[in-house]
Parts: structure tokens; C-alpha cells; sequence
């Protein structure tokens, strides 16, 4: 498996990001779903991380919006045939350091509460609960956390 920085433009990743919608639309109402589109992924202040197996088919992603004062960690996702690998937590990691190299120090995130695994794995990596943040309001299908990746 290889994780690296890459372009969301690609055939195979867009396939992804189109799963990654499809999953989501069957959890949430429109309104509370709070995802980024690919014309926004390809801004220069996105980081962008895609997981790719052995065949180099893309099966996990996930991004940070860097801000001024911190990172907002979106559309962290690994597609089903990928699971169970620890894909998740290094795409994670990936990305927080390289938010630690463009100065951020503080990541906050929004999921939602029936994403159990996500709930999980942001816990086991250090996310604590929050109130909303930036542009979010209080939405019962709304959880939102945060970390501090540098002293």
C-alpha cells in the first residue's frame, strides 16, 4: 500500500469521493452533510492523501483545509474492500504531518454521529468532542472535534 499527497482529479479517485457521497447520502439528510466537492479539493491551501493498494487502485482519501488558525480534516474515507488494514489511521497521520509542516497547529473535524468507526478511530488518534466551529451550527447529526498537532 502507498499513501501519498496527490490530485483528487484522477478517474479513480473521483470513483472514490462518488462512493464516499453515496455512503454518506444514505446516512444523512442533504442539510447536515457538510462534504467538500472536487472543484474545492483541488484549492491550494487542500491537502490531499490517497491510499492506493498493491495494484495502485486508489481505496482510501481523505483531506485538510488548511485556515488561517487551523485545519479542518474532511472526507477521510476507505472504501470497503480496503478496511481492516489501518488504512484510515495513515492516511490520518499522513496528513497531520504534513499540516505540522505548513505551520498548522490545530486540527478540527465535523462527522456524524452514525459514522461509528470514524467516531472511533478519531478518539483512538487523539480527537476530543467540541462545539461547532467556523461556518457549522449545533445540528444533532453533527459531531465535532478537534486535536492539537503541535505544541
Amino acid at each position: 500500500m502507498i499513501i501519498a499527497l496527490e490530485s483528487p482529479d484522477q478517474p479513480d479517485v473521483i470513483a472514490l469521493i462518488a462512493e464516499l457521497d453515496a455512503y454518506q447520502d444514505s446516512l444523512y439528510p442533504p442539510e447536515s452533510r457538510h462534504s467538500l466537492d472536487l472543484a474545492s479539493l483541488k484549492q491550494p491551501n487542500v491537502l490531499f492523501a490517497v491510499a492506493r493498494d498493491r495494484l495502485g487502485e486508489a481505496i482510501g482519501c481523505g483531506a485538510i483545509v488548511l485556515c488561517p488558525e487551523f485545519g479542518e480534516l474532511k472526507r477521510v474515507y476507505v472504501s470497503p474492500r480496503g478496511r481492516g488494514q489501518g488504512i484510515a489511521k495513515k492516511l490520518i497521520t499522513l496528513l497531520e504531518l504534513r499540516a505540522v509542516d505548513s505551520g498548522c497547529k490545530l486540527l478540527k473535524l465535523e462527522t456524524g454521529p452514525y459514522q461509528h468507526e470514524a467516531l472511533a478511530l478519531y478518539a483512538a488518534a487523539g480527537y476530543r468532542r467540541r462545539g461547532p466551529f467556523g461556518d457549522y451550527t449545533n445540528d444533532p447529526m453533527s459531531v465535532f472535534m478537534q486535536k492539537h498537532i503541535a505544541a
